[in-house]
C-alpha cells in the first residue's frame, strides 16, 4: 500500500512522515511539486493516498495541480494536505491567498463540533498550547466542513467530501504540539490502510466512468436477456448489485412492475454519477455503498442481479453471505457476465483460473456453504449465468 507525499523542494519523504506511514504499513512516495508541471503527471495508480505537504504560490491555480486533487477527491482517495498544502485542497472552489504567519499569541484554536464525528479529528483533543493558527482567509469548497476554528481566521481546519482533510496550523515548539499533530497523522495513515481496498476499486472506475456507458451499449440486449432468466413476480425489491452504469435497472423494473422497487448499488460514486447521467434514476434509486455491508433488512430482497462483481470482492463468499440474508424466502440470485470464461481468457491473453469464484468447483460448494442453492449454472462461448435460491 502507497502513500504519495506531494512537496516543494526536496524529493525525500520527511523522515516522521515516513515513519508513521510504515507503522501503518504502509510505504512512501514523494512527488516533487514544480512550477512546471506538477505531480499530476504520475496520476493515482496504485495510490493509497495522498499527502500535500507543499501548496500552490500566489497566482491563479495551475491545472495540474487541480487535475491531482480533483482526481484524488473524485475517486475518494484520501487525502490529507498540511500548512501550506492546504491551499491546494482548497483552490478547486477557486484562488485563495497565501497563509502569513500570526505572532505567538495569537487566538486559541478549537475544534468544532463537527470535529467530534469526524473519522480522522474524532477524539483528538487539542493541547493547551504550542499550536500556532494560519492567518488569511480562505475560500473553501463547496460543502466544506469545517473541523478546527479560532477568532478572526475560522478555517483552520476542515473536510472536504469524504476523503479531503486540510489542516493549515502546525505545531511550533512544546513537544505536546508535535504529538498531537503526530496522532493527526497517524490517523490519517490508519483510515489509509483500512480503506486501501475500496480505494483501489473506485481509483480503477472513477477514470473509466465516463466512458463506461457507450462502451458497453452493445451489451444491452445480454443484459435484459440475462434478468428474463430471475423470472420476478411484480412487487418486492430487486438489486442491481455493483451496478455501474445501472445498465440492468431497466429490465429489472419491467419485472417488478410499478408496485415495486429497483436499487442500483455500487461502491463508485462515479459510476453512479454517470448511471443518473443516463437515466437510470427513472427505473429506480441509486445507493453508494460495499455491496459486502449492505443497508438493508434481513430477508427484504426478492431478487439480487449482479454482473461481474464476484472475481472483484477479496472475499467472494462474505459476499454471497450477506446476498443470503438480504433475499427473502423464494427470492433469487443471478450472477451473469456478457461472456464466458473461455472468452474472456482469450481476449486478455491468459489461460483459465483454476481459483476464479465463477469456476462450477468454486462456485457451487460456495454457494452452498452460504446458504445457497445452485439451479441453473451456465458457461457458454458467449455468456455466464448462475442462477440460485435460497436454501430453505
Amino acid at each position: 500500500m502507497a502513500v504519495v507525499v506531494v512537496q516543494r523542494g526536496s524529493t525525500e519523504t520527511p523522515p516522521a512522515v515516513r515513519e508513521v506511514l510504515a507503522s501503518a504499513g504502509l510505504t512512501a512516495r514523494t512527488l516533487l511539486l514544480t512550477d512546471d508541471d506538477g505531480a499530476a503527471a504520475a496520476g493515482l495508480g496504485g495510490v493509497d493516498g495522498l499527502i500535500i505537504l507543499g501548496g500552490p504560490r500566489p497566482g491563479p491555480p495551475r491545472s495540474p495541480d487541480r487535475v491531482l486533487v480533483r482526481e484524488a477527491l473524485a475517486a475518494e482517495v484520501p487525502v490529507l494536505a498540511l500548512g501550506a498544502g492546504a491551499l491546494l485542497l482548497a483552490q478547486d472552489a477557486g484562488p485563495a491567498d497565501e497563509p502569513r504567519a500570526v505572532p505567538e499569541e495569537g487566538p486559541a484554536l478549537r475544534l468544532t463540533p463537527a470535529a467530534g464525528t469526524d473519522p480522522v479529528f474524532a477524539g483528538a483533543d487539542l493541547p493547551a498550547g504550542g499550536l500556532r493558527p494560519a492567518a488569511g482567509p480562505l475560500e473553501l469548497p463547496a460543502g466544506a466542513v469545517v473541523l478546527a476554528t479560532c477568532e478572526g481566521y475560522p478555517e483552520q481546519a476542515f473536510r472536504v467530501g469524504a476523503s479531503g482533510w486540510a489542516v493549515r496550523f502546525l505545531p511550533q515548539g512544546p513537544d505536546t504540539a508535535d504529538a498531537w499533530a503526530g496522532r493527526i497523522l497517524a490517523r490519517f495513515a490508519a483510515l489509509v490502510a483500512a480503506r486501501a481496498e475500496h480505494t483501489a476499486t473506485r481509483a480503477f472506475f472513477t477514470r473509466r466512468a465516463g466512458a463506461w456507458e457507450e462502451r458497453f451499449a452493445y451489451q444491452a440486449p445480454a443484459y435484459e436477456a440475462a434478468v428474463a432468466r430471475m423470472r420476478l413476480a411484480p412487487g418486492g425489491l430487486a438489486l442491481d448489485l455493483g451496478c455501474g452504469t445501472g445498465r440492468a435497472m431497466p429490465a429489472l423494473r419491467a419485472q417488478v412492475g410499478p408496485s415495486g422497487r429497483v436499487l442500483g448499488v455500487d461502491l463508485t460514486p462515479a459510476m453512479l454519477a454517470a448511471a443518473a447521467r443516463h437515466g437510470r434514476t427513472r427505473h429506480g434509486h441509486l445507493l453508494a455503498a460495499d455491496c459486502t455491508r449492505l443497508p438493508l433488512p434481513d430477508a427484504s430482497v426478492r431478487g439480487v442481479f449482479s454482473a461481474g462483481l464476484l472475481p472483484h470482492l477479496p472475499d467472494p463468499r462474505a459476499g454471497l453471505r450477506e446476498w443470503a440474508r438480504v433475499t427473502e424466502p423464494g427470492g433469487v440470485l443471478l450472477l451473469f457476465h456478457p461472456s464466458g470464461h473461455a472468452e474472456r481468457a482469450a481476449r486478455h491473453g491468459r489461460p483459465l483460473d483454476p481459483a476464479d469464484p465463477l469456476a462450477a468447483h468454486n462456485l457451487g460448494p460456495a454457494l452452498a456453504a452460504t446458504g445457497w442453492r445452485l439451479d441453473v449454472y451456465e458457461d457458454a462461448p458467449h455468456h455466464f449465468l448462475a442462477r440460485a435460491v435460497p436454501r430453505a
